[in-house]
Order: C-alpha cells, then structure tokens, then sequence
C-alpha cells in the first residue's frame, strides 16, 4: 500500500479514535452532574483493569514491575492522576468546546517542558509559536470579562499535569516497560481515589454504573484506534487529527446540554489550534529535532485512567507491536 494511501487510513482512524474520546467526555460531563470527579475517576480506572489487563496478557516482554526510574515514574503517577481528577471535573463544570480550548494548550506545554526535561532547545520560531498559543489563552479566558472559576483552574491545571506526565513518558519510555509505564498511573489513581471515597462518596445507580463502564470501553476503544493510526501513518498526519474533538465538543455541547460557543472561545481556540499545529509541522521537519517532543508524546492527555497513548512495544489488537519512540538525548 503506498504512503498517501496509508496517511490517508491513518487520518481516518485518528478522526475515529478522537470521535470516540469526544463521546468519552460527554459521558464525563453527564457523570459529573451527579458524582464527583473522584468518584467517577475510581470506577473508570476500577472497570478499566479488565480490559487493560487482557490486552497485556499478550504482552511476552520479559521483565518485572519494578520501574527502572522509580522517582520519575512516581512523578508520572502523580501527575497523571491529579490530571485525571482535574480534567474530569472541568468536563463536568464547563462548557465541552472551553474545556478542549484550554486543554489544547498541551502541545504549548510540552515544548516548554521539553526544554528542562528532555533537553530540548525551543527557537525563535517554536517560541513564538508558544507565545502566541498562551494569548490564546488569554482570549478564551478573558480574565476581567469573564468570571473564572474553579473550572477553569481545573482545566488549566489538567493541560500542565498531563503535558508533564507526557513529557516523562518520552524521557524514560524507552527504558520503562509498557506494563509498568501504563499500570503504574492507573493503580495510583486507583488508590488515591480510594482514600478520597469515604468523603465523596454517592450511591450509584445502575444505569450510571454503565455510564462509567462505557467511560473505560470508549477510552480503550479510542487508544485502540490511535495505536493503528500511528502504525499506518506518520505522526506528523495523525496527530493534528486531535483537534477534531473542537469541532465534536461544539455539537455535543449544543445538542445535549444547550451549550453554545462565544466569539472569545472560538477565536483562542483557533488561535491555539494554530500555534499547535505550526508546532507539530515544524517538528516534522527532519532538520529541526531529534527529540521532537511534542509529536512523540502522542497528544491526548494521560489521565492516570486508561491507556491514553501508544507506548513503547506495547502489543496492538492485531497482534503486532507498536514501535517504540526514539530514545531522547
């Protein structure tokens, strides 16, 4: 099959798997309306175990669980599950379009983290890109005109979680395990959810028991999706396909909880989008990086719930294996 062809596949699949991530956030925002963000976190990692540990199982890797940078994976772990918490409570509390706008200031983040973490030099052009994406920013949040909340805060702190646990898991990917890479986060936030349910805790009906199983099968499901999008296509392709998920949140959010999109929002979000995606072309140049953070961290933020990104060797549904990232510098 030619390359077109296979970037052409891989784009599909992205928008699909992205598609599946939307949807995953509605039933968040609609589970947010009545549990906490802890709560909801707890069962969807709690029901997401099984189908993770299945896909595992075929998983020949020899090795153990003992993480080869045990101070850099528990500041994953920690990172990943705080944005867990954080994420899914601004989807519960803000507008869905809002909430991806500040989200999708990711690829900002981790070019600036890039730099301390990974060694990575930003220039003159990469730097403006971050600039201008944190104005953005500014026009989504309208600080002064628009009361911000505790939401906003979330969301913000979500984006800075996340482009952190992402940014870790391309320093020390090419070391750690998958297992120990994937399971580490979901069982920390497993029991950190677990300490908070005595205070949290509301008794769940059976119909939104599903809703949180149907949070682990779609966020599975979409990972599934991306894994083979990145093995038909180049990163450079399938990664913009993320910001697809602006376009889902603004139907989503009109037809299902009368939400509309304001002038402000739409015009940061568009302005990150194109911060972010000048960052992610420019790493596909073969000439500017071989660390090319942004791209290797696969842009969908790591919520400490369920497999989030492709890792490094980790078995895809057709039995093959991923390729592993480009060991950092």
């Amino acid at each position: 099959m030619s390359q077109p062809i296979q970037n052409l596949h891989g784009a599909l699949l992205g928008l699909l798997a992205f598609a599946c991530f939307a949807l995953h956030d509605v039933v968040i925002k609609y589970a947010g309306a009545h549990y906490s963000a802890f709560q909801i976190v707890f069962f969807s990692v709690l029901l997401g175990f099984p189908i993770v540990t299945v896909m595992l199982l075929r998983d020949r890797t020899d090795g153990n669980l003992v993480p080869r940078h045990p101070w850099w994976m528990l500041a994953r772990t920690i990172s990943a599950s705080a944005t867990g918490v954080m994420a899914f409570y601004a989807f519960g509390v803000l507008p869905l379009a809002q909430t991806y706008a500040i989200l999708f200031t990711m690829p900002l983040l981790i070019t600036l983290m890039a730099v301390p973490v990974l060694g990575e030099r930003v220039g003159v052009r990469r730097g403006l890109a971050v600039l201008i994406g944190l104005i953005g920013v500014l026009i989504v949040l309208r600080p002064g005109q628009v009361t911000l909340g505790l939401g906003h805060a979330g969301a913000m702190l979500a984006a800075v979680g996340a482009a952190l646990s992402s940014v870790i898991t391309r320093k020390i990917g090419h070391a750690e395990r998958s297992v120990v890479l994937l399971l580490y986060p979901m069982v920390g936030s497993f029991l950190l959810m677990a300490c908070a349910m005595p205070f949290v805790y509301v008794p769940v009906a059976l119909i939104d028991l599903g809703a949180f199983a149907v949070i682990a099968v779609l966020a599975f499901s979409a990972s599934l999706l991306i894994i083979l999008a990145y093995r038909r296509a180049e990163a450079v392709i399938v990664a913009p396909m993320q910001y697809s998920q602006i376009l889902w949140a603004t139907g989503y959010g009109y037809f299902l909880f009368d939400e509309t999109i304001d002038l402000g929002t739409a015009v940061g979000a568009g302005v990150i989008i194109a911060s972010g995606l000048y960052i992610l072309f420019r790493e596909g140049r073969d000439a500017v990086s071989d660390i090319r953070p942004v791209q290797g961290a696969r842009l969908r933020p790591d919520m400490g719930t369920t497999l989030r990104q492709p890792l490094p060797s980790l078995p895809s549904p057709d039995g093959g294996y991923v390729a592993p990232h480009r060991p950092c510098k």
